[in-house]
């Protein structure tokens, strides 16, 4: 077997109640190496029994503990303290990760210090935060009181599986909530530091629980538990709607980061080097594995065979290899169940497109690990199913438009609506071509660059809700409205004799 960094864990366990343990029933799960699909651990397979212990003990925590009625200053120290702990795991955290995902390496490290600016950031923003007051002089003052919903039960997904549980963890946490987390079965290894990085931060017991497993078991018992009052995922949008549907009985509070097909529009005016970076890096980066990533990308016709042939170019000379090494671009497909989906939708895209890079294996790769080459499909029609579907790996499809008003057609015709990307130099055509997309978030001129204070999510089948920023906040707390009396209230008075 290949050496397996030092940080990485291989006995992976749950935590609850300030302890790691064993499963109720002793199931564990095998955890692969993407690069060579080899076991290299076992994890603890969670289920009901499980879950319950978890929600118990979270449960506990946020009724009889200290940490909701905790002032906002206090939570916040405690979350700096998270920040600073995040901080120094960086190295571990990356080598983690480069393991357990198939990310290169330079692309796994930082992820410590994004996840790290979560929490600093929803430090700062319980401190500051405010609410409104409405006053009617001499009548009524009115005012908002915001109170931690309870129990929050987190689900996230194996992309980036660390820094995306921490945007889930810091606002929740930071809420005053208690979390139970079930990360995604594929890379359960980064989610073990959490549990030390808040025990030396001093979060107190209870607060957070893990519990590992799969969905079918651990991830529907946490949705179906009457004691977690809101549920925050992050996945694709066929399990969005079997949670959506879990959550009714209950009528659990909802936020759900769901699939993506997202366009990039390129109109002829735009800066055509910085496009093609940028729409280059929007694809594969991540090995593709992104739901934001611009997947589709629509070119006017006039620069259509210039671009075409120069993204290809760039796509062929992509380097793919050993994702420990610096210079790696990508990386092996996360496990064999990805890359056999990903694999069947490179021949569909050969009958549904012109294959102009990639479309298989790259060369001089032998039959171990989940290796795709970055691939490049053009002259795709509008319902071809690599247009349509979310393939989330290293394969775009591209098609020409001639006139803006097709442009929006095409970047409209889609179940999906998360992200999109427009490039052009009219800005009074970037703008209102922004407003008229069908996205929850847009770059106009840009990669996915996101500022925490905006919100996250999407419309259509890519999402329900928004979360970053204050509707992080909104999510995670109700907000009760309290009328106090200034002077006399005038009712008519039923039944009175006068």
């Amino acid at each position: 077997m290949t050496t397996i960094p030092q940080h990485v864990p291989t006995d992976i366990k749950h935590y609850i109640n300030g302890e790691f343990v064993d499963s109720v029933s002793g199931e564990t799960f095998e955890v692969l190496n993407p690069s060579t699909n080899e076991v290299y651990g076992k994890a603890a397979s969670g289920d009901k029994a499980d879950i319950d212990l978890a929600v118990a003990a979270a449960t506990e925590a946020f009724y009889n503990g200290p940490w909701p009625s905790m002032a906002p200053r206090a939570r916040a120290r405690v979350l700096n303290k998270i920040a600073d702990q995040v901080e120094a795991q960086d190295q571990a955290l990356a080598e983690i990760e480069t393991w357990d995902t198939g990310l290169p390496i330079t692309q796994a490290k930082g992820q410590a210090q994004r996840a790290a600016e979560n929490f600093r950031f929803f430090a700062d923003l319980i401190v500051a935060q405010h609410d409104h007051a409405f006053k009617v002089p001499g009548r009524q003052i009115n005012y908002v009181n915001r109170k931690p919903k309870g129990v929050a039960g987190l689900i996230t997904p194996w992309n980036t599986p660390f820094m995306l549980e921490s945007w889930k963890l810091a606002p929740a946490i930071a809420s005053g909530c208690t979390v139970v987390l079930k990360p995604a079965e594929f890379t359960p290894a980064s989610a073990q530091l959490w549990a030390k990085i808040f025990e030396e931060a001093g979060l107190p017991k209870g607060v957070f629980n893990l519990v590992n497993g799969f969905g079918e078991t651990a991830g529907d018992s946490l949705v179906k538990h009457p004691d977690v009052p809101l549920i925050s995922f992050t996945g694709e949008s066929r399990t969005g709607q079997i949670i959506f549907g879990n959550c009714a009985e209950h009528l659990k509070g909802m936020s759900m980061e769901l699939g993506g097909k997202s366009p990039a529009v390129v109109f002829a005016d735009a800066d055509l080097e910085k496009a093609i970076d940028s729409t280059l890096f929007g694809v594969f980066s991540l090995n593709g594995e992104r739901c934001t990533a611009g997947s589709r990308i629509m070119v006017e016709r006039s620069i259509y065979n210039e671009f075409v042939e120069r993204y290809a170019a760039r796509a062929k000379n992509i380097k793919v290899g050993d994702v420990f090494d610096p210079a790696t671009e990508v990386g092996a497909l996360v496990h064999p169940e990805h890359y056999d989906k990903v694999m069947s939708y490179l021949e569909i895209g050969k009958s549904e497109g012109r294959l102009l890079a990639g479309g298989g294996r790259p060369e001089g790769f032998g039959e171990e690990g989940n290796w795709v080459a970055p691939t490049v499909f053009a002259d795709v029609k509008p319902d071809a199913r690599v247009f349509q579907e979310e393939i989330f790996g290293p394969v775009v499809a591209i098609t020409p438009f001639d006139t803006e008003d097709e442009a929006l057609e095409l970047a409209n015709n889609t179940r999906y609506g998360l992200a999109a990307y427009i490039w052009t130099s009219n800005l009074e055509r970037g703008h209102n071509f922004a407003q008229n997309v069908n996205a929850g978030m847009v770059w106009l001129n840009s990669h996915n660059v996101r500022d925490l204070r905006s919100p996250f999510g999407g419309v259509k089948a890519s999402g329900l809700g928004q979360e970053g920023g204050y509707r992080s906040i909104d999510f995670y707390t109700d907000q009760q409205a309290v009328h106090v009396t200034l002077g006399d209230v005038h009712t008519r008075r039923f039944g009175a004799d006068d």
